[in-house]
């Protein structure tokens, strides 16, 4: 058994933001576990640009973005084991791995963070008839493909879903001399960055089909074509709208599922809606001196934004390992954070207001798109706060900041939500 201060789970943008912080914030014993044989996690393979904006003012591309902070690690001192699978993680926070060099471990950590990010959905969570033909890929495997391997998946391609990585890999399969027929959304908006619609399909002429779907998939051993139909309200196929697309390659874009696999093995409760931890405003589980942060908390528009979120986690598990963060409030004692209508997963899901060393910070996603609307915050019952936005949609997060001095004029109440109003 190694004993570590801080046990980081994760070697991506998340997991090395997290490490940095919790050094610079005077922890020594400090250990990064990731699985891939290299740190930075999927930033390796995102060699285009729009990453950076609000951290370091520059447009970077991912790769550059992620370089960054394992330098910054490297010249902290802060030791970062890949090829490394963790295999178990306890509410005792004990973790169980295994690498070829150095075969089974055990570690006991005095905190540990959960940055493991997330994994796309695949082929078999979306019932598409038709055979299992080779052709057909999650997006951010095919753009490994491309920018990694260096191999094209096809040439006659089609998109289900309008993700941001369908919608990037729509703008990288045509520069890499491919034909993007069309990219193809369930829901009657793009579930993507509102840029991204414009720079990767508008600019290079791909047509997005909102509110159409993919009904069936056509070949046996090699994809031959798709057939694509409207759906109506309730996303039910439209009879007589189908048409076939003669195509090799099918992309699918069709969400994210945050890694809590090893989450749920320590016992941590999970959103129903998120799909990750339940946290407070130290980013703290409900398991005493776990934190989760970056896509396995919830998914993230912007890599910006998750390392903002992974910092704070490093500071706050640095501050628990050394024994001043709180073991575990009781439920009862916290206010407790609610989706209104409009909203859907707010993070954090509670905070207790004494703990509160500033703002608290508040991320989600609209529900549907809203013009000339407003979110308003409500304690107990009582509006506190709104703001007005011209449009908010699902593809793009709404942060909010509500003051310290707020909270506290409120710290006997139980239940604060957040709705979007017109």
């Amino acid at each position: 058994m190694t004993d570590v201060d801080i046990l980081i789970i994760g070697g991506g943008p998340a997991g090395l933001a997290a490490a940095a912080a919790a050094r610079e914030a005077g922890c020594e014993r400090l250990l990064v576990l990731e699985r891939e044989d290299a740190p930075g996690g999927i930033l390796r393979q995102c060699i285009h640009t729009g990453f950076g904006l609000h951290v370091f003012k520059e447009d970077l591309t991912g790769p550059e973005y992620a370089h960054r902070f394992v330098r910054r690690v490297e010249e902290l001192g802060i030791p970062v084991q890949c090829g490394t699978m963790v295999l178990d993680v306890t509410g005792g926070r004990e973790v169980t791995a295994v690498c070829p060099e150095r075969g089974l471990q055990k570690f006991r950590a005095k905190a540990v963070v959960l940055a493991m990010g997330c994994r796309e959905r695949a082929r078999g969570a979306l019932m598409i008839p038709g055979w299992r033909p080779a052709g057909v890929y999650p997006a951010g495997l095919a753009q490994r493909f491309v920018n990694i391997d260096g191999w094209m998946p096809g040439r006659r391609v089609v998109i289900l879903g309008s993700g941001d990585i369908g919608l990037i890999m729509a703008r990288r399969m045509t520069l890499e001399g491919a034909r993007v027929l069309a990219c193809v959304e369930l829901l009657p908006y793009s579930s993507g960055l509102t840029r991204n619609v414009v720079q990767c399909l508008d600019d290079y002429g791909i047509p997005l089909l909102l509110s159409h779907t993919v009904t069936e998939i056509h070949g046996r051993e090699r994809l031959e074509a798709v057939t694509v139909a409207e759906v109506d309200a309730q996303l039910r196929p439209v009879r007589g709208t189908d048409q076939r697309m003669e195509c090799d390659t099918l992309l699918l874009s069709v969400g994210l599922i945050p890694e809590n696999e090893l989450s749920q093995a320590a016992g941590v409760a999970l959103s129903e809606v998120t799909g990750g931890p339940l946290v407070d405003e130290s980013l703290q589980t409900g398991v005493a001196g776990i934190f989760a942060c970056g896509n396995v908390l919830h998914v993230h528009d912007l890599v910006d934004h998750v390392t903002v979120e992974a910092t704070e986690a490093g500071r706050q598990a640095a501050k628990y390992a050394r024994g001043q963060g709180e073991a575990g409030i009781p439920a009862c004692q916290m206010l407790q954070i609610r989706d209104g209508a409009g909203v859907r997963g707010l993070v954090p899901q509670a905070v207790h207001v004494a703990n509160l060393a500033e703002d608290l910070p508040l991320m989600f996603r609209p529900s549907a798109v809203f013009r000339d609307a407003a979110t308003v915050v409500r304690i107990d019952g009582a509006e506190v706060a709104r703001k007005r936005h011209r449009i908010l949609t699902p593809g793009e997060m709404v942060r909010l900041s509500l003051s310290k001095a707020l909270l506290e004029r409120h710290a006997a109440a139980r239940e604060l939500t957040v709705a979007v109003a017109s």
